[in-house]
C-alpha cells in the first residue's frame, strides 16, 4: 500500500524555497510568450532560467521526456512535448515547470498556468477563466477543517460543469517533496467527504485539467502528449500546497501578476489569505 509522506517544518522550508523558484520561473517565462515564438524557444528559456538559479529541471529526462517543461497548446490537455510548433494569434497555451534546488536538499517546485496568445476568442478565455477559477476553488475545498482529498475535486467538478465545461479524469493532482510525484493522488472530480483526510506535514498539487468539451483525452504516439478526444479546448492551472499549522500554505504563490493572462494584481497571493484560524 502506497504511503502518504509527511513533512517536517524544515521539510516544508525546502519546499518554499523550490517553490518559489517555480513561481519566479513561471513568471519569467510569462512575458515571452507571442505570436510568433515556438514551443521549443520557450523550453530554451525555461531551461537557462532554470540552471542559472543552481537547479535543474524535474521533467528533463523524467521517465525518458525529453524537455525541461511542458507546453500544451489549444486541444493538449498536458504534458504537451516543446518543438518546432509556432505560436499564433489566438492560441492558448499551458506552461509547467517544475525546478528540484539540490541546495534544499532536492525538494520539487510544481507550477503551471495557461496563457492567451494575442487576442483570445470567447471560447477560449471562457474555459481559461473557468480552469484558473476551478484551482482557487479547490485550494479553499483543501483550507476547511476536517477536508478530505475528495473535497477538492467534488468542489471542482461542481463548479466546472457549472459553468459548462468538464473535468478530465485521466490526469490528476499528487504528492510532491523529494519525489516528484508521490501519494496523496489528488483527483479533481469526486464525492464529497471520501478520501484520506488532509494533515499537517502533507504535500500536494492541485492542478485541474478543464475542457470546454467532453471531458475524455487520449495519449499521442509520442507516449507523452494528451489531447482532447473531439479536439475541444483545454486549460490548467497549477499550484504546490502544504498543510501547515495555519492552514494550507500555496507554496508556489506569485510575488508578480503573469503576463499574457487575466491574473489579477490581488490573485497570485489570494490564497495564502485563507489560513484556517
Amino acid at each position: 500500500m502506497a504511503v502518504i509522506k509527511y513533512h517536517s517544518g524544515a521539510e516544508i522550508d525546502g519546499m518554499r524555497r523550490a517553490g518559489r523558484l517555480a513561481a519566479d520561473c513561471l513568471v519569467m517565462i510569462s512575458e515571452h510568450i507571442r505570436p510568433g515564438i515556438t514551443t521549443d524557444e520557450l523550453d530554451r528559456i525555461v531551461a537557462e532560467y532554470t540552471t542559472s538559479r543552481h537547479a535543474r529541471s524535474a521533467p528533463l529526462g523524467y521517465n525518458g521526456f525529453p524537455k525541461s517543461c511542458c507546453t500544451s497548446v489549444n486541444d493538449v490537455v498536458c504534458h504537451g512535448i516543446p518543438g518546432a510548433r509556432v505560436l499564433k494569434d489566438g492560441d492558448i497555451i499551458n506552461v509547467d515547470v517544475t525546478p528540484v534546488l539540490p541546495r534544499a536538499n532536492g525538494f520539487h517546485g510544481d507550477t503551471s498556468a495557461t496563457f492567451y496568445v494575442g487576442e483570445p476568442s470567447p471560447q477560449a478565455r471562457h474555459v481559461v477563466e473557468v480552469a484558473r477559477q476551478c484551482l482557487e476553488i479547490g485550494i479553499d475545498a483543501a483550507n476547511r477543517r476536517n477536508a478530505r482529498i475528495g473535497d477538492i475535486g467534488a468542489a471542482i467538478q461542481a463548479y466546472a460543469e457549472a459553468q459548462s465545461c468538464t473535468v478530465v479524469r485521466a490526469y490528476c493532482g499528487h504528492g510532491i517533496g523529494r519525489v516528484f510525484h508521490s501519494e496523496p493522488s489528488v483527483p479533481h472530480h469526486g464525492v464529497p467527504g471520501s478520501g484520506d483526510k488532509l494533515k499537517r506535514g502533507m504535500c500536494f498539487t492541485i492542478e485541474p485539467m478543464i475542457n470546454l468539451g467532453d471531458w475524455r483525452c487520449h495519449e499521442l504516439d509520442d507516449g507523452w502528449t494528451a489531447v482532447t478526444t473531439d479536439g475541444s479546448l483545454s486549460a490548467q492551472f497549477e499550484h504546490t500546497l502544504a498543510v501547515t499549522k495555519r492552514g494550507v500554505e500555496v507554496l508556489t504563490a506569485r510575488s508578480a501578476v503573469l503576463q499574457n493572462s487575466e491574473e489579477k494584481p490581488w490573485a497570485q497571493l489570494g490564497p495564502l489569505a485563507c489560513f484556517i484560524p
